[in-house]
């Protein structure tokens, strides 16, 4: 998945018309039809500047509601040197121009909305400034070198000034610059600023439109009977009772699953509820929480593909002492708020879609493989969603919505429910892992070993990516981990099992850096060291990570006396391109084991900080999921399927257990603009884990924490 685009072919290949139009249902959607305002001058797909001075950016990246889009603005019309009140944004339909630089697709994941496309947003809005500006000077015949930019208006030497809107015409007949200039960080006036996000106002007022409010005129709700064990497939079912409950429309079997086509979303559950669809055993009957841990555990004992730095196997024997632990994590679900849904209307020419998608050149591609059209007779729309954190970069609901709208000649609606999202997710792989570390004399690593057995994603999504058993995802945060660390062996053991798995939230950082942080506090005690000393010494002074845990020790007031009955942890994680770190502070009632997390304190390097206000937003949500992963969340299975079919049995962080206090700071290292979404989240579970030791003097390795073992005998 990489590909290379330089600014100048960005620009150059940007240069694409893009128009509003409306459809029934209040819905507004875009498309790549000739521009209605010939007028507008749209240097390229990102950007469009109107007669009235009105600035419109187009986003291609998904609003998931962590304010990317507002940043995406930010970056743009800083370098325009934009009156920002001009300032709007729109959501772009899918299109090549709008793919990843790096990956070579469209896609909102892996914090790179930003990071991946820094250069070539700045050169949008720097390319645009210096047309409208040369313009401006050839109106006056006075060197462009002698004219400026500030707040939409291009001035000459004079102090005449145009504004952006009045060059329009003039601009459009300008060659795009080849490399324009950027501007220097302390030249910033709207980045690093705080501003409101464009999309809130709506949102607190009810009129945000996601994937769920899609209306078609025609439009049929379509739900399915899905298996309700791995592999099973549909024996029998009542298509009879199905048709005769008001309002069904049709029934469907397709791709082992039974369609139920109906006017409201109220009919078609009732009609997949008369079904009584009666199903096989599936491939695995047998498969439990019990068989999944004796699988993992068998797995454990054998080999695995490895990857090794200097001699950990030497280093282990001559070591003055070798500690061991082993940890292990569940699967987890997204559990977003908005269930999986998908509208799609194929006609004989053209296929439409509206998503709430964070991949649309998968979805662009499912739609084409299953209706044959070349993709440029396939339109995505892409809604605000209610949530995703990796589970809508899936396109299987668009195969769904696009084959059912094909197979009934009319738009259609797919509908999960709840149950169905739970039951048929992309799970955040589980994992166990085991780690042998060597000590000196002086209480010094000299060795780490650490076998892991999990899933693997990319068995699934990319086979090719899967070199001799090694899977490259799921030894994130090991491979990779900030310390100095000279004879370092990875064993990666692949296992098997018949539920998908695929990126949520950091992915595999969000248990491997678990895994790291919380040994490296046993290796501090063992060495009868300060947690926080014994890490700096394992980082490059100097380092982003090393300046990163000496703020969040000073930020978290690490040195000062620890409040009775509480204790504190602290963990660091250098991914995505971003440094972070936390500090949890905890008490624990030893009668019931109730944990309670006082304060929790964040320190994150993200280079630039282009939209403060989303970083500190981005933080916090990932402390609360951070959290909710820590203590809550764990898929259970039973009887060949899932037994967590919904919140009462996946129940996500409280209120009563969010902490007093969440503090985020950030730390500005002049690196560019890195992750943040992602970064948030890994670093939780090890300061609250490492805190309830230095509490309590127990140690808990298993997510979620079974606080019950915190109780006094």
């Amino acid at each position: 998945m990489t590909a290379s685009l330089t600014r100048r072919q960005f620009l150059k290949n940007g240069c694409l018309v893009l128009a509003v139009a409306a459809v029934p249902g209040g819905v507004t959607l875009v498309s790549l039809s000739p521009a209605s305002a010939a007028a507008n001058f749209k240097p390229h797909a990102f950007l469009e500047i109107a007669p009235d001075d009105s600035i419109t950016v187009w986003v291609g990246q998904t609003n998931l509601g962590q304010g990317t889009q507002t940043g995406i603005a930010m970056i743009i019309a800083d370098e325009l040197d934009a009156d920002w009140a001009r300032v709007g944004v729109r959501m772009a339909v899918a299109a090549d121009v709008f793919k990843d630089p790096k990956w070579g697709v469209q896609l909102t994941a892996g914090s790179t909305s930003i990071r991946h496309r820094w250069d070539l947003l700045r050169s949008v809005g720097s390319a645009a400034r210096l047309m409208l500006l040369r313009a401006a000077a050839e109106e006056w015949n006075v060197d462009p070198a002698r004219c400026s930019t500030k707040s939409g208006k291009v001035y000459g030497p004079d102090g005449r000034s145009l504004s952006y809107g009045r060059l329009t015409d003039a601009a459009s007949r300008q060659e795009v610059p080849k490399d324009p200039p950027f501007k220097n960080a302390r030249d910033y006036t709207i980045m690093g600023t705080y501003r409101r996000r464009f999309d809130m106002v709506d949102k607190v007022q009810g009129r945000t439109l996601f994937g769920l409010d899609v209306r078609m005129p025609d439009m049929l709700i379509a739900v399915l009977a899905r298996p309700p064990r791995y592999g099973a497939k549909p024996e029998s079912y009542d298509e009879k009772a199905a048709m005769a409950v008001k309002g069904v429309r049709k029934v469907l079997p397709y791709e082992g699953k039974i369609a139920v086509f109906a006017e409201t979303t109220h009919a078609a559950l009732k009609g997949r509820e008369a079904l009584a669809a009666k199903w096989s055993k599936g491939d695995v009957p047998d498969l439990s929480d019990k068989y999944i841990a004796d699988l993992f555990g068998r797995k454990m004992s054998g080999p695995g593909a490895i990857l090794s730095q200097g001699d950990a196997e030497k280093a282990l024997a001559n070591a003055a002492s070798v500690i061991e632990a082993s940890y292990s994590v569940p699967f987890v679900s997204h559990a977003q708020l908005e269930p999986t849904n998908c509208t799609a209307f194929v006609e004989a020419d053209r296929c439409r879609v509206w998503a709430p998608t964070q991949g649309q050149t998968a979805s662009l591609e499912a739609a084409a493989q299953v209706t044959g059209l070349p993709v440029d007779k396939i339109e995505v729309m892409t809604t605000f969603c209610g949530g995703g954190f990796g589970r809508r970069i899936e396109s299987d609901v668009v195969t769904e919505a696009v084959a059912l709208s094909k197979a009934v000649g009319r738009p259609v609606k797919v509908m999960w429910t709840r149950e169905d999202d739970f039951s048929d997710d992309v799970y955040r792989p589980a994992s166990v892992c085991r780690i042998q570390a060597g000590l000196d004399a002086q209480g010094d690593i000299t060795a780490w070993r650490h076998k892991i057995a999990s899933p693997s994603i990319f068995s699934r999504v990319r086979p090719d990516a899967v070199k001799d058993g090694m899977d490259s995802s799921s030894i994130q945060g090991l491979d990779d981990m900030p310390y100095k660390l000279p004879n370092r062996l990875i064993e990666y053991v692949l296992i098997d099992l018949p539920m998908r798995v695929g990126w949520l939230r950091s992915v595999a950082y969000s248990y491997n850096v678990f895994t790291v942080e919380s040994f490296m506090d046993e290796l501090a005690r063992k060495a009868g060291k300060d947690p926080v000393a014994f890490r700096l010494a394992l980082l490059e002074p100097g380092s982003r990570p090393h300046k990163l845990l000496t703020a969040l020790a000073e930020k978290s007031s690490w040195n000062t006396p620890v409040p009775p009955g509480r204790g504190r942890g602290v963990a660091l994680t250098d991914c995505f391109e971003s440094v972070a770190g936390h500090m949890a502070e905890v008490s624990v009632d030893r009668a019931s084991g109730k944990v309670t997390v006082h304060r929790l304190v964040c320190v994150v390097d993200s280079g630039v900080s282009v939209y403060p206000d989303a970083l500190t937003a981005q933080m916090e949500g990932g402390a609360i999921i951070g959290l909710s992963m820590t203590f809550n969340e764990a898929m259970r299975f039973a009887d060949g399927g899932v037994a967590s079919t919904n919140y009462d049995g996946y129940p996500l962080l409280s209120m009563t257990q969010v902490p007093e206090k969440v503090e985020v700071h950030m730390v500005a290292s002049g690196a560019k603009a890195g992750g943040i979404g992602e970064p948030s989240v890994p670093t939780v579970a090890p300061a609250v884990a490492n805190a309830i030791f230095n509490a309590t003097g127990v140690r808990l390795r298993d997510l979620p924490l079974d606080t019950s073992k915190l109780k006094k005998a």
